[in-house]
């Protein structure tokens, strides 16, 4: 073999050498182990199930007015000689304090003028009587033993009529005094002034509206309420039935103000545009207040918390937990269960199950794009929903969109493969609501604590 044929069968047998070693090694080494990666569920959160005795809240919004408004109206003419300093519009005055006084010299006059024709007709029945007796002696003397044969004999008529005109004169007296009283304006209660338009000096006459005042005893709020909030709590629609007690909460630059109140009627008929029902809520001493507090002014729009009765045996869930009406999810192991239950109340953002669930059970509280019967899923824990009805002295939240409440408080998911190629139908938004509703056999009613 000569050099040339060296160089050439020299690479070819190294390159079929390491092709062969090659193929030897592969053919000797094991194949891994296939390692099987867990399927994760969604990460959801949930909350114990624990029945509960829940004290319901009746919400609602309305506008204070004074109990009692009057109008100041004089009922005697003259001029104006001195007025209350609180007779301006927000002035305050106390009870029986004159307001504002005539001039009384024409209606003193008038009073003497009727003492003297009292004294007048006193002086004739005097005579009268006088006369009568004389006659009675003259007619005994002439005619002992009978009785007078007319009046007219001894003077009868002429006596009564002057008896009646000591009548009319007295009765002449007191008019001219309640005229004289009248020409000070007193009211039998304190309050303050909503308006007035009168002067010192100014000449008033009978009729004329000098001042609107009202009370500060007691306020009012008219709440209206849909039909199905009054099953709720005591309605005092009859005499002897007391209100239950209610909270008053105003807003004033920022600062929450409240008053203790009670329900005390509701009013004679249905709105007959938005088919509500006025319910009054009386406040006493509204204008009661401590530091810089401002009073409750008739006017204010208010938010009202009434207590209703106290529900037995419920389980109490955020809104947002409920789905299609009357479904919630539940956890069984790693698998989700939808579950059906039934509903007796719906507040703010707190739903009570009367039927459905059991002591224990976890309840998805989280929103899930898309669920099935079974899905697995990650549980983590959290506190149990505190109610809407637990704490009646707290202000309601302020109103907002009720899908930005639920996307705000639900947790972040982590979705896997499995679950997004899931073909279960989407969540529909929470229902209103309900029309009605109905006291199923698993719960009670009792009373809430009585207005004091």
């Amino acid at each position: 073999m000569n050099n040339h044929t060296l160089k050439i069968a020299a690479p070819i047998a190294i390159l079929i050498l390491g092709v062969a070693a090659a193929f030897i090694l592969a053919s000797a080494r094991r194949a891994p182990e296939r390692e099987q990666k867990p399927v994760l569920g969604p990460l959801v959160e949930v909350i114990i199930a624990q029945p509960t005795a829940v004290a319901t809240v009746v919400r609602g919004h309305g506008e204070v007015r004074a109990k009692t408004t009057v109008e100041v109206v004089p009922q005697v003419a003259g001029k104006v000689i001195s007025m209350h300093p609180g007779l301006v519009a927000g002035g305050h005055f106390r009870a029986h304090e004159p307001l504002l006084t005539i001039e009384p010299r024409d209606y003193e006059l008038a009073v003497e003028r009727a003492l003297a024709a009292v004294a007048r007709a006193d002086v004739s029945v005097e005579r009268e009587q006088a006369e009568a007796e004389v006659a009675l002696q003259e007619w005994e003397a002439i005619h002992p033993g009978e009785e007078p044969s007319s009046g007219l004999v001894v003077r009868e008529p002429q006596v009564r009529q002057a008896k009646a005109e000591l009548a009319a004169a007295q009765a002449d007296l007191a008019v001219a005094r309640l005229g004289l009283e009248r020409t000070t304006i007193t009211l039998p209660f304190d309050g303050i002034v909503e308006s007035e338009t009168i002067d010192l000096g100014q000449y008033v006459t009978i009729g004329k509206k000098l001042a609107t005042v009202y009370g500060t005893a007691v306020a009012e709020v008219r709440v209206p309420l849909a039909e199905r909030e009054l099953a709720w709590f005591r309605v005092p629609s009859r005499p002897g039935i007391k209100g239950p007690s209610a909270t008053v909460i105003a807003n004033f630059g920022g600062v929450t103000q409240k008053w203790s109140g009670q329900v005390v009627r509701i009013e004679a008929r249905v709105d007959t545009t938005s088919r509500m029902i006025p319910v009054v809520i009386a406040v006493p001493n509204p204008f009661k207040t401590r530091g810089n507090d401002i009073p409750l002014l008739p006017g204010t729009f208010v938010k009202v918390e009434i207590a209703g009765y106290n529900l037995e045996g419920v389980v109490a869930v955020p809104r947002h937990a409920i789905h299609e009406g009357n479904v919630v999810w539940t956890i069984e192991g790693e698998k989700l269960k939808i579950v059906p239950v039934t509903t007796v109340r719906t507040d703010l953002d707190t739903t009570y199950i009367t039927e459905g669930l059991e002591p224990g059970d976890r309840v998805v509280i989280s929103q899930l794009d898309a669920v099935t019967d079974g899905m697995t899923v990650r549980a983590v824990e959290t506190t149990p929903v505190t109610s809407d009805a637990e704490t009646p002295s707290n202000p309601p939240i302020a109103e907002q969109d009720l899908h930005s409440q639920i996307s705000d408080s639900s947790l972040l998911i982590e979705m896997t493969e499995a679950s997004e190629n899931t073909s279960a139908p989407a969540l529909s938004p929470p229902p209103p609501l309900p029309p009605s509703f109905f006291f199923p056999p698993s719960f009670s009613l009792t009373e809430p604590g009585s207005f004091a």
